[in-house]
Parts: structure tokens; sequence; C-alpha cells
């Protein structure tokens, strides 16, 4: 199995703002366009990079979309080409041919000449 570092360094990266929201437990006021309200700051650093997966996500899937529609545009570009090359192919050959013929020499067809009756 092939050892993926974005895994390992995802997971290190998870733990990491695991333990700095846990060290930062206060509360602090937030601002909301209709208000304020006390939040603990756990909760903010938490929903943020809850929301930051999240939203990587959603454009990691969106790409990922993107390019399986490329590809399979691509692939059946691929089998045009090949039909087209094949097709091409056919017809040097056939040409080849022609010109093989018509380089042979010609066939000298003797003329039976009926012998010469005696008077």
């Amino acid at each position: 199995m092939k050892f993926q570092w974005t895994v390992l360094v995802g997971l290190l990266f998870a733990v990491f703002i695991a333990l700095f929201a846990v060290f930062n437990v206060e509360s602090v006021p937030v601002n909301y366009f209709f208000g304020t309200e006390m939040i603990p700051l756990v909760l903010i650093i938490l929903g943020s990079a809850l929301l930051g997966a999240i939203i990587s996500g959603f454009f990691t899937i969106y790409k990922s979309y993107r390019n399986g529609r490329r590809v399979k545009e691509l692939e059946k570009q691929l089998q045009l080409k090949e039909k087209e090359l094949t097709a091409q192919r056919k017809q040097m050959q056939e040409m080849e041919d022609r010109i093989d013929a018509l380089m042979e020499p010609p066939l000298v067809k003797a003329e039976i000449i009926p012998p010469r009756e005696l008077y």
C-alpha cells in the first residue's frame, strides 16, 4: 500500500487545530450584522476549520467532476482520431498497391504465329 503523505499531513494539521482550540476556551464577542454575542473561542476555531474543510472538499469534488468530463471528451476525440488514422492507413495501402501494380513490368503477350503452309 502506497504511503500517502497528504493524509498524514492532514491528520497532523487536524490535531494541531484541535490542540490550539482546546487551549483557547475563553468566550469572545462575535459581531453579526444584527447583533453581538459571546461565543467560546474553541467553537469559533473548530467551526472555521470545519467550514474551510467543507469548502475545500466542494472545490475538490467540482474539480474532479470537471476533469472526469474532460477525460471522457478526450477519449471520444481519441477514438475518432484512431478511426481516421485507420481509414487513412487503409487508403494509403490501397494507393501503394496501385503504385506497385503500375510499376510491374507489363507482360508481353507472345503472338502465336501459325506455321506457314508449304506450297
